[in-house]
């Protein structure tokens, strides 16, 4: 700061800008109330179709959300402006006051240009002497001292002014279109977080092996505390550099590296290191800074390579970096460009797929790379694949991305695709290589047993790709439709997994997020289970007995039997179709009984034949279930009972997420979510209450009736979803005053009874194509 800037200020300009900004922050207060409470809610609540379901509402939903980021970023900056100004006010008052008492000590400043200045007696005759007999022009300590002064106030307004100037250059570099949404409380938050992110970045680039206990306390407790924080983020991870980042982490978490004291005292801590680290750098990648940019295409670039170059060797930088995805959601574009990298060099390394990746496996040299969970992080794809779980729409992208075409002369991959007994090379995406064909590393944990945590981490990836939400979370008013993307993700998950079931039932750990996927693509299935629309009056009518909002995944019926007969072999699997069903036959009951529904939303045929058509699929659906429970129980898997019963009672804590949304429901069951609500009040109602009866009754039920007789376990699962289809039509019914309630129990037993046929009827016909026997 100048002394001359600072001593002549004028604050009007911004005082102005204070003003203007404090102007601004009421502006998008209200705008941000008006996008929140009009533009959004209406959104949700509206009837798209078509395209719009797919992009309108989401692009409303994503647009009133910039009027809350737009809110957040200037409130800081107005926070920001009006700390600056109101410090460097208190500077010149300060600097005006401290040459004013020179002035009357006979002293003097006079700027010295290039901003420094100089602090000068004034000589008058009647001076007094000092003691060598020397006239003197003025106290000399008196002119070190308002110097020194001086030069205090002038480091302090340059301190006030950089940190200033740092920390609104950084928030405008956050986002390069929109708002970034960054907020602090004042200037003083946000420029320690700057500051701490520079002290840390430096810290971490020293040798690993030569970090103390202190410093990796330093590094750990900084990064747990600030990894949210987007402005700390950008710096730590630019501040350090890919290179080194890599090395950080490599150094830290491998044994091999040579620090014993961290090892032996902090070991415990490396996972919570891993995960702020992780944190961290997943919230420095949504930054748009030119340096970001730069980090994210260097830690690309050097991902094929060993750490250490060729002639140091190391692991490579994939193997370490994808380490660090499994915690937090890391920018889209950034995880699209690294994969198709990853997946390039899985090829080189492969023969594009002909053989195991040896590069990657375990070994007694190989770096330990990984320390939350058990495997040793030595497989990328394993921590990749973690990442695109929290990130939807990078993981659907990646997963429709072409792995090897047919006509590459490479391709090893050959199968019978028209059936007729000769193989011709195949097209593979990345979701069939990975799903069907990968020789997957092997490791074991301490105890011998086999580790599956990259197949695991694939089925959770799948979930979020083709969900729209992150893997073990429920949909939500503002999950959009599927997207045509997701719809061919599904389908192509539906159809291998009937063509080969034992890519499941091999690894039925998969199962639980499989079952996930099945219960939020349910209009699809049943759908699919219907054959083909009915028609009355030139209606379409199984599109409007299941409506979707987004693309239909256009799911084969022999192909939907194969898949839910096999993903219910596993507990959790059956569990997630079981509540999800259940769910989503009561919010069906309750969506078409509501007399308000518009006409053009009606299936259009009389309340007998809508409760007998939706009992019927509810039936078929249970029934299918029910065949892979009694697989699994009385088959060589040799599952319990008793574990089905405990999966499906954990379901029971997802109750709030399923009424009102459903499951299913949010993202592709009615065009509006809350139809039920807007129509006719009674929206989830009917939902919790089915959900409850059916907790209550399903508990035991097996273990209580059925034993090891198959026709009576049959029975059993047929008179309870009975019950439950009783219950929904019921509770739909009575919420919209309906006066035919005396004859619904007909109309459902008659329903359920020939879904179940029906189900018997797809279970001999897969049995048929399978070459395999299904008791009676």
């Amino acid at each position: 700061m100048d002394f001359n800037a600072l001593y002549h200020a004028n604050f009007k300009l911004l005082d102005d800008a204070v003003g203007d900004w404090s102007t601004l922050v009421k502006h998008l207060a209200d705008l941000k109330k008006d996008a929140e409470d009009d533009l959004h809610k209406a959104a949700v609540k509206a009837h798209w179709a078509g395209v719009n379901a797919q992009v309108s509402r989401e692009f409303v939903g994503k647009t009133a959300g910039e009027f809350g980021d737009a809110h957040t970023q200037a409130t800081t900056i107005h926070k920001i402006l009006l700390d600056t100004r109101d410090e460097l006010k208190t500077f010149h008052q300060q600097l005006t006051d401290a040459v004013s008492r020179g002035q009357k000590k006979n002293l003097t400043v006079v700027d010295a240009g290039g901003g420094t200045f100089t602090v000068m007696g004034n000589t008058r005759p009647d001076y007094g002497s000092d003691p060598s007999g020397n006239k003197s022009a003025t106290n000399q300590k008196d002119v070190d001292d308002l110097r020194d002064e001086i030069q205090g106030i002038l480091s302090k307004a340059t301190e006030s002014d950089t940190s200033a100037k740092t920390v609104l250059m950084a928030i405008a570099d956050q986002s390069s279109m929109g708002f970034s949404g960054v907020g602090y409380k004042d200037r003083d938050t946000a420029a320690q977080a700057v500051k701490k992110a520079d002290e840390l970045a430096k810290l971490a680039k020293k040798d690993p092996s030569k970090l103390s206990v202190e410093d990796f306390d330093k590094i750990n407790d900084g990064l747990k505390e600030y990894a949210n924080d987007p402005l700390f983020a950008e710096r730590f991870a630019t501040g350090l550099g890919p290179q080194k980042t890599l090395e950080f982490w490599k150094g830290i978490s491998d044994p091999h590296s040579g620090n014993y004291e961290l090892g032996r005292k902090r070991l415990d801590q490396f996972d919570d290191l891993q995960r702020n680290l992780g944190l961290t750098l997943a919230h420095a990648t949504q930054s748009d800074s030119t340096a970001m940019a730069e980090w994210k295409r260097q830690m690309i670039d050097i991902g094929d390579k060993p750490l250490h170059g060729e002639r140091g060797g190391g692991p490579m930088g994939f193997q370490v970096m994808s380490n660090l995805m499994r915690t937090g959601d890391y920018d889209d574009r950034f995880l699209k460009d690294y994969g198709t990298k990853l997946m390039a060099t899985e090829r080189k390394l492969t023969g594009n797929g002909d053989h195991e990746n040896l590069m990657w496996r375990l070994s007694g040299a190989s770096s330990w790379l990984n320390r939350i969970g058990d495997d040793s992080g030595n497989d990328p794809l394993t921590g990749y694949l973690k990442g695109l779980s929290n990130s939807p729409d990078a993981a659907t992208d990646f997963f429709n991305q072409p792995y090897i075409s047919k006509d590459d002369p490479d391709n090893p991959f050959e199968r019978d695709t028209d059936g007729n007994g000769k193989k011709g090379k195949v097209s593979l995406s990345n979701f069939q290589y990975l799903f069907e064909e990968r020789n997957w590393p092997e490791e074991t944990d301490s105890h011998g047993d086999d580790l599956h945590t990259g197949r695991n981490n694939l089925a959770l990836a799948l979930e979020a790709a083709t969900t729209g939400h992150p893997a073990g979370e429920i949909p939500t008013d503002d999950t959009p439709p599927h997207s045509a993307d997701q719809a061919q993700l599904m389908r192509a998950i539906v159809d291998s997994v009937s063509d080969d079931p034992g890519r499941v039932k091999d690894h039925s750990y998969m199962s639980d997020s499989l079952g996930q996927i099945g219960a939020e693509y349910l209009p699809d299935i049943h759908r699919a289970m219907a054959d083909g629309p009915t028609v009355k009056d030139g209606k379409s009518g199984w599109d409007l007995l299941y409506p979707l909002a987004g693309t239909d995944a256009e799911l084969d019926h022999s192909a939907v039997t194969r898949f839910l007969v096999t993903v219910s072999q596993n507990p959790e699997g059956y569990a997630a179709l079981n509540v999800g069903e259940k769910a989503y036959t009561a919010s069906l009951m309750d969506y078409h009984l509501n007399p308000d529904l518009p006409a053009d939303q009606r299936y259009p045929h009389d309340a007998q034949e809508t409760i007998t058509s939706i009992s019927r699929k509810a039936g078929e659906f249970n029934g299918l279930l029910a065949q892979g429970r009694q697989e699994a129980v009385l088959g060589p898997a040799g599952e319990k009972d008793s574990d089905y019963d405990y999966a499906v009672s954990q379901k029971k804590n997802l109750i709030s997420g399923l009424v009102g949304t459903g499951v299913g429901v949010g993202t592709s069951f009615i065009a509006s979510p809350a139809v039920g609500a807007g129509v006719g009040g009674a929206a989830g109602t009917v939902t919790s209450t089915v959900l409850e009866a059916f907790y209550k009754d399903e508990s035991g039920q097996y273990r209580a009736e059925a034993g090891e007789d198959i026709a009576t376990r049959w029975e059993t699962i047929k008179d309870s979803t009975t019950n439950i289809n009783y219950k929904a039509a019921h509770e739909a019914a009575k919420a919209h005053h309906a006066d035919y309630t005396d004859q619904i129990d007909t109309w459902v037993s008659e329903g359920t009874a020939t879904g179940f046929n029906d189900a018997t009827t797809d279970i001999h016909a897969m049995a048929k194509d399978m070459d395999t026997e299904i008791p009676d």
